[in-house]
């Protein structure tokens, strides 16, 4: 995540206010595109979806100036309508959500909610011109934008020169008995007309922490809880209890069940003993905002609020 981008961004737009003559950036601040255009950009392939296993780190909630974004874990459809930017030299060679490098001449993406890695196909609304990009990274922070694009993405669809512009963002999937790309059968998530945020039809949904919509049915499978082994020391941080049992078979038997009943759980379910007692957690977690968020999905997937653990 590119919390520093965001940062830049605020105060080039604050310095962009304090004078009718101040000109405005189309870029991030400090950022921009490369010094020397590579030949054969126009040429670079477009990402081609195929299955891959989400991230576990990149996938947990995450909390940007004050507002907590759950990612989506799950295989469903996805079409959001807003403001797209795209990220360019400053950011080259740094660390994406992903733990890839950010090559600016690929064909990626960052997005908020979006899996990763997961594929999407983006439109210039304004001429008709789409790319396929995979998603790798989070962002942008940078108000009314749902999509931040590289720089060869950008200049496929002929957002470079301009720095923004309104997209269609939709999910693409790969198909099950070939290579070629497919939107998603059922009917696509529908985004609110201020394209800040996406919901399924017909309930609503919300990527942030007081909204969090339990992940609807997929065809195709989620990939399995990672589960560890009994330990019997705590790490530092914030933990969600799950249980507590005297035995410890007890305890296993709970884990493996609820391991059944949360696939999108990317993370180990702990058994942690101490005191005589078997606890099944999950964590720990940075902050208590990012314990709440899961334990919200938790609470829609097992029917009942779990304890949130400072240790």
């Amino acid at each position: 995540m590119r919390l520093a981008a965001a940062l830049l961004v605020l105060v080039a737009l604050a310095l962009a206010g304090c004078g009718t003559t101040a000109r405005r950036n189309p870029y991030y601040a400090d950022d921009g595109p490369p010094e020397k255009v590579p030949e054969g950009l126009d040429k670079v392939p477009e990402a081609v979806p195929h299955e891959e296993p989400f991230n576990a780190f990149a996938n947990r909630p995450y909390t940007v100036f004050g507002t907590t974004y759950v990612p989506v874990v799950d295989r469903q459809p996805f079409r959001q309508r807003g403001l797209a930017s795209w990220y360019g030299r400053k950011f080259q060679g740094q660390k994406t959500a992903s733990g890839e490098p950010y090559d600016m001449f690929k064909m990626t993406a960052a997005h908020k909610t979006l899996p990763i890695p997961s594929y999407a196909k983006v439109t210039n609304l304004a001429n008709g011109k789409s790319v396929v990009v995979r998603i790798n990274d989070r962002g942008p922070f940078h108000s009314g934008r749902i999509i931040d694009l590289s720089y060869a993405a950008a200049a496929k669809i002929g957002l470079a020169a301009k720095g923004s512009g309104m997209v269609e963002v939709e999910r693409v999937f790969q198909r099950p008995k070939d290579d070629r790309m497919a939107p998603a059968p059922e009917a696509p998530r529908q985004a609110s007309a201020s394209g800040e945020g996406a919901s399924p039809v017909p309930t609503p949904a919300s990527s942030t922490l007081t909204q969090v919509a339990p992940d609807a049915a997929s065809d195709s499978p989620a990939p399995p809880a990672i589960r560890t082994p009994v330990v019997a020391h705590e790490e530092s941080g914030v933990w969600i209890q799950l249980g507590a049992f005297a035995s410890a078979q007890a305890a296993q038997a709970f884990r493996d069940k609820a391991a059944g009943e949360l696939p999108w759980m990317l993370e180990p379910i702990r058994i942690v003993q101490r005191d005589g007692l078997s606890r099944v957690r999950l964590g720990p977690y940075r902050s208590r905002d990012e314990a709440e968020a899961i334990a919200a999905k938790v609470r829609q997937s097992l029917g009942y609020a779990p304890a949130i653990v400072d240790r």
